[in-house]
């Protein structure tokens, strides 16, 4: 059984060909870079992905994109699960947190409008997933919006680095079903992120109030200055 799986393992290293690094890669600065690049050279997953367009102002969505602990707040509000909850460190990255073993931290490392580049580094804890062990990965995102004659639209491209030889070689049978998920779980998120977004700006004053409950001044803060002052 063992030569078994090790030759399973050699057959898929070998039918894995390194992915190319993408052309923004050399717009990223040089520690960025360099953490990129070690990131697609050994991705277990390469996707990408396009969303179906949704009836909110690209202006409204970079306001939550900007604010995250704002749009957590407002996530929970909306009763969307899992219930994130967003922390800002002070060189400027921030993290998500859904109480329940699955945590990440997002760095932006490249904007211009209409495109953002990400590094995250996440992990779900034992059990979160239905695994045994904890699981952990760094994934390089390039997240390019825009808004067209339809509502707000994204292209996404994503290579994640699993902290695991051994479990990437494992997954890489099922990378359909993963990319299935994969553009479900996108989909789900921006979507419920542009639905409150939309409601936000049409009737501000019905978040007011569950804000204040929540009990995040931050996040109240940012929801005054973006919403309510105009």
């Amino acid at each position: 059984m063992r030569a078994v799986l090790l030759a399973l393992l050699a057959v898929l290293a070998q039918a894995q060909s390194p992915a190319q690094p993408p052309a923004f890669v050399d717009q990223l600065p040089p520690a960025a870079r360099a953490e990129a690049l070690d990131i697609v050279s050994r991705a277990d997953f390469v996707f990408e992905t396009q969303t179906q367009p949704k009836h909110v102002r690209l202006a409204t969505m970079e306001k939550l994109f900007d604010h995250p602990r704002l749009a957590s707040a407002m996530w929970r509000h909306c009763q969307f699960v899992p219930a994130f909850y967003a922390f800002i460190h002070p060189d400027g990255a921030w993290s998500i947190d859904d109480a329940h073993g699955l945590k990440g931290t997002l760095r932006l490392v490249y904007q211009r409008p209409g495109h953002r580049v990400y590094i995250v580094e996440g992990v779900a804890e034992k059990g979160r997933l239905k695994t045994p062990f904890a699981v952990g990965a760094k994934m390089l995102t390039s997240y390019r919006y825009w808004e067209g004659k339809n509502g707000f639209e994204t292209h996404l491209q994503t290579w994640t680095a699993l902290d695991s030889a051994l479990l990437g070689a494992i997954a890489r049978p099922f990378r359909g079903y993963i990319k299935h998920r994969q553009d479900e779980f996108i989909a789900y998120i921006n979507g419920n992120v542009a639905t409150f977004g939309e409601f936000a700006d049409l009737s501000p004053r019905d978040f007011h109030a569950p804000l204040k409950r929540d009990g995040d001044a931050i996040a109240l803060h940012d929801f005054e200055a973006l919403f309510l002052r105009k």
